[in-house]
């Protein structure tokens, strides 16, 4: 578990990392605050967003704080057990953040192209069930990723070219070309990755289309606003992990998948909250009554 050899940069990585992992966690725990402490947030959009937020401080915790202490003790090695669980970790709250942003875009197109059926549509009830999907979705995914590398993986003792025990990673200590394990894994990454995708895509397709036919001005910059900071999270957030978890199984190039693993394990956590908060006034109004409440 490594980013560089040279001992001059371990300080300067050990500050940005520690500064990072500390703007990710305050940051999110702000969004969360926010929305709780506001009751006009309290709608379907901002629920999600607030389990979001949650779900990218357990998402960063996983990694940065075992590499913080790696570069403070001069260790960069990790357990196989360590190892396992950190992957599980990984896929568990990455999974959760995947179905997120597919709720969220959901969400989203049930306001925009069908607002008269939104209350129903998107109940209390109804945003609690899509939670627990989600949480059930990443547990499936945990279970089908642990059968990969339980099955096919057989090595105790190694060393991998990440910060971090990265799904994509591990399969690649495999160098067997087993059918098997390529079919189970493009099924995995088909129903985790590419199916989300599509529904993202046809409910902005669906979103643009109806913000088109939209005569004034403000209620076209009014729409594109509200969604406009989601599909920015999601761009940082889907460029990498495709990336990462496709192109090691094209082309294995180490300083690449490090660049990957480190943008959306912690570059867009941390960026989430100023995403969100800077584009989003009632969440900016939400912090300013916090912050006088606090004063």
């Amino acid at each position: 578990m490594k980013i560089s050899e040279d001992p001059d940069l371990q300080p300067i990585i050990f500050g940005l990392f520690l500064s990072m992992y500390l703007i990710t966690v305050l940051g999110n725990l702000l969004i969360i605050l926010a929305i709780c402490s506001a009751s006009h947030l309290h709608i379907p959009m901002y629920f999600f967003l607030s389990n979001l937020s949650f779900v990218d401080i357990c998402f960063t915790s996983t990694t940065v704080p075992k590499m913080i202490v790696g570069i403070l003790t001069q260790s960069r090695f990790i357990s196989y057990v360590g190892c396992l669980t950190q992957m599980s970790l990984l896929i568990i709250f990455g999974c959760m953040d995947d179905m997120l942003l597919t709720m969220m875009a959901y969400d989203r197109f049930v306001a925009i192209c069908h607002p008269l059926h939104y209350p129903v549509i998107m109940s209390p009830h109804i945003c609690i069930f899509l939670v627990f999907a989600c949480v059930f979705l990443s547990l499936l995914d945990l279970q089908l990723h642990t059968l990969i590398v339980l099955k096919f993986i057989y090595f105790k003792d190694v060393s991998i070219s990440n910060f971090c025990c990265e799904p994509a990673q591990i399969l690649n200590l495999d160098c067997s070309e087993n059918f098997t394990k390529n079919i189970i894994t493009y099924f995995v990454g088909a129903i985790f990755g590419f199916f989300p995708i599509l529904i993202i895509l046809f409910s902005y397709y669906k979103i643009t289309s109806s913000i088109l036919r939209v005569l004034s001005s403000g209620g076209k910059y009014k729409a594109f606003s509200t969604c406009g900071s989601h599909l920015s999270v999601v761009c940082l957030f889907y460029g990498p992990s495709i990336g990462i978890y496709l192109g090691s199984a094209i082309v294995h190039s180490p300083q690449k998948s490090l660049v990957s693993s480190v943008m959306y394990t912690v570059v867009t956590p941390m960026l989430n909250p100023f995403i969100y908060s800077l584009r989003n006034r009632d969440i900016k109004d939400a912090l300013r009554k916090l912050h006088r409440r606090k004063v």
